[in-house]
């Protein structure tokens, strides 16, 4: 199959993406959100998480219009730089803002139908809170490789007057510029939602436990919201803002890799170049079929749930593995197997990873039940 022809699955596998979080989240917005003070806090926590989120992008704004001027500058004024830096580093900042936004939006509508849900059924609840984290998850991978693979597109029409090598080159530095875009909104989102939700945390801690001998989030406590309400802007708008820079910055620091190493060779650099793209994009759509395996029966324990959710983690990554294999055979990438191995690898470790923090700080093992 042509290499061209093999790379429209990757704008394809961010539009499924999007759409499956576009159904999720409408599959959840189904739900109710259980008894009239279970709806009364969560629109307290929704309306905190927007007021802390309006006030963030205000000053993010700035920051962005005062970078993006200075590397126009750089580009149109001094000519040091490619004309679409500044372009490139407008468009990180935005999406990165986007899925972070997304996310919260997500978890701040799920959290009360989660709870509702777990009155009814494990099973349900579990399955509702799953499927609406992967809104996020989907988000930010399938904006991603949507803004990667449209700048490869645009790039690649529009950079010419030099050779196929060259041009390669400039593409993927070029795009490495919206990675340093999502990096910077990623540090103002994680950094600035994580002082938020400390101080929100220490607070209501004070306040309640200390002072009024109020219960751990109890709702007579206000600080209890801000302490919800530094929870979402921080562990998930902020999450969602650093794992777009960190999977954007994956992918293109890779791809500019393999226009570097095979320079000599424009056939076998683009192959490079494809490959972290594609990779990308058939974990996109292997994991989708992963949400779906996830699911507990009635009476699990913690240790329980979090089996199903390994099961769903374990099947998708062995579906990948198989891809990554096969794709990296059909592009005929020098040394595919190899470069298969290293993603193998890769997965391993995060699996590993992964169950030994498992083992050793959840209360259903022995190491935690020892010290306790």
């Amino acid at each position: 199959m042509n290499t061209q022809t093999l790379f429209y699955f990757v704008p394809l596998a961010a539009l499924i993406a999007l759409a499956f979080a576009w159904y999720f989240f409408k599959q959840m917005m189904k739900e109710s959100e259980g008894t009239d003070l279970m709806k009364e806090i969560a629109s307290h926590v929704r309306s905190g998480a927007m007021a802390y989120l309006r006030q963030q992008y205000k000053i993010v704004l700035i920051v962005f219009i005062v970078l993006s001027l200075f590397f126009a500058v750089l580009a149109y004024g001094f000519e040091v730089q490619n004309p679409w830096v500044p372009f490139a580093f407008i468009s990180g900042g935005f999406f990165s803002g986007l899925a972070g936004f997304i996310g919260m939006k997500t978890a701040t509508y799920a959290s009360a139908r989660t709870a509702n849900a777990a009155r009814r059924s494990l099973d349900s609840a579990l399955r509702l809170a799953f499927r609406s984290g992967a809104v996020m998850g989907l988000v930010v991978v399938g904006l991603g490789l949507l803004d990667i693979s449209v700048w490869y597109m645009v790039l690649d029409h529009f950079v010419e007057n030099i050779s196929e090598s060259q041009k390669m080159v400039v593409i993927t530095t070029t795009m490495l510029t919206f990675g340093m875009g999502a990096s910077t909104q990623a540090l103002f989102a994680r950094v600035g939602g994580g002082i938020y939700t400390k101080a929100a945390d220490v607070g209501a801690d004070l306040v309640g436990k200390v002072e009024a001998g109020i219960p751990e989030d109890d709702p007579r406590n206000p600080a209890t919201i801000a302490d919800n309400v530094g929870d979402n802007v921080g562990d998930v708008a902020g999450m969602g803002a650093d794992l777009y820079e960190s999977y954007c910055g994956s992918i293109l620091a890779t791809a500019a890799l393999g226009a570097s190493a095979f320079y000599i060779n424009p056939e076998m650099q683009t192959k490079a170049i494809f490959a972290p793209m594609l990779i990308a994009a058939g974990g996109i759509i292997l994991s989708i079929i992963g949400i779906f395996v996830v699911r507990t029966k009635e009476g699990a324990g913690m240790k329980e749930l979090l089996k199903s959710l390994g099961i769903g983690v374990h099947f998708s990554s062995v579906l990948i593995a198989l891809f990554t294999f096969f794709i990296l055979w059909v592009l005929q990438i020098d040394n595919w197997l190899g470069v298969s191995f290293s993603v193998l690898t890769g997965l391993a470790a995060g699996i590993i990873i992964g169950q030994s923090t498992e083992y050793y700080t959840s209360h259903s093992y022995k190491p935690t039940r020892k010290i306790s």
